[in-house]
């Protein structure tokens, strides 16, 4: 077992997922905003470090994706990567710098950020990062996702992750192929396979462990404008099938992104892939809104309410450890 290994087996192990506490500077501004508290340093880490000191960081939380402002800053006399180390949890980092309009497809995005990332990297990893994110985006109609698309965002995820790899890291490859829009979960099924399967041709390519490579893809999903939607048992099972015939046998985890979803929908969809998981690969979650959504309710009634946005915080988390056990049910959702 390699040492990349070792970090991805503990991030995704024992029912544990990832808190992607990643949002830039200006989605985290318009969160605190669409909830009337506002947006600064303090109010930003405040309410980070609310959720990095809860309890279910212990039980049900393996690594935490940060952003470049937060993994810098301190609560009181530690550094944020020290605070969430304290619980065992392996800290994160985001590194790509954005999507930016495709040359010669100008409806399509392309992620920046490979320019001095060798360098950024190192300084990552002295601040306590031992994994790293890099998401490329990928819209849904007749046309796209294009070609170009498809392989330019394969080739810079690959770049990416053989530097993460360098530097002694582990690489979440986030691949994400949007719900926008009104298409059917077939075609959902079909260019996100088409995706995948191209993401890992160019890891290969580029010579990456795939032992020590975190999947963070999409589930298999309806458009968010479609006009009729597969069960949750269907959403499993196109799932299930997309992973199975996409991603090498290698690859020690998934971690999905909750794309959209509700807490609860992103909660019971992976409850019934883990019911079903006939893989070797361990599925589990990497939800930004999907866990903080509800605890970031109740923070901006009371900020100074610690411990009540903790326990919102520790049940969401505690709903997400079980589904990634496939022992989650919605009577559970009504305890306290």
């Amino acid at each position: 077992m390699s040492e990349l290994n070792k970090i991805a087996i503990k991030i995704l192990s024992d029912g544990k997922g990832i808190l992607a506490a990643d949002e830039s500077t200006g989605t985290m501004s318009k969160r605190l905003e669409a909830v009337k508290v506002p947006s600064n340093e303090e109010s930003r880490l405040l309410f980070r470090k609310t959720l990095f000191s809860s309890e279910s960081m212990k039980n049900c939380i393996g690594g935490v994706i940060l952003y470049d402002e937060t993994i810098k800053q301190n609560s009181g006399s530690k550094k944020i990567p020290e605070l969430i180390n304290e619980s065992g949890t392996v800290s994160g980092i985001k590194v790509d710098t954005g999507a930016k309009i495709l040359a010669g497809s100008p409806e399509e995005k392309i992620t920046e950020g490979l320019d001095g990332l060798r360098e950024r990297l190192k300084e990552y990893h002295k601040l306590g990062a031992r994994f790293t994110k890099w998401r490329g985006v990928y819209n849904i109609s007749e046309k796209y996702p294009s070609k170009v698309s498809i392989y330019s965002n394969a080739h810079a995820l690959a770049r990416y992750a053989a530097l993460v790899q360098e530097a002694g890291m582990v690489p979440i490859v986030e691949p994400e192929v949007l719900m926008d829009g009104n298409h059917s979960a077939m075609i959902c099924f079909k260019k996100t396979s088409e995706v995948i399967k191209k993401c890992f041709e160019e890891l290969i390519v580029h010579k990456i462990d795939l032992t020590g490579v975190i999947l963070k893809p999409n589930m298999i999903l309806d458009g968010s404008k479609a006009e009729k939607r597969i069960s949750n048992d269907e959403v499993a099972d196109l799932t299930l099938k997309c992973l199975k015939e996409s991603v090498p046998q290698e690859v020690p985890g998934i971690a999905f992104l909750s794309g959209g979803q509700s807490e609860i929908e992103a909660t019971e969809n992976l409850n019934i892939i883990n019911k079903k998981n006939n893989t070797n690969f361990i599925m589990t979650y990497s939800y930004g809104r999907a866990l903080q959504q509800s605890a970031l309710k109740h923070w901006s009634k009371n900020i100074k309410d610690t411990i009540g946005t903790q326990k919102v915080f520790n049940h969401r988390a505690n709903m997400c450890s079980l589904a990634a056990r496939g022992k989650w049910s919605k009577e559970l959702e009504t305890q306290s």
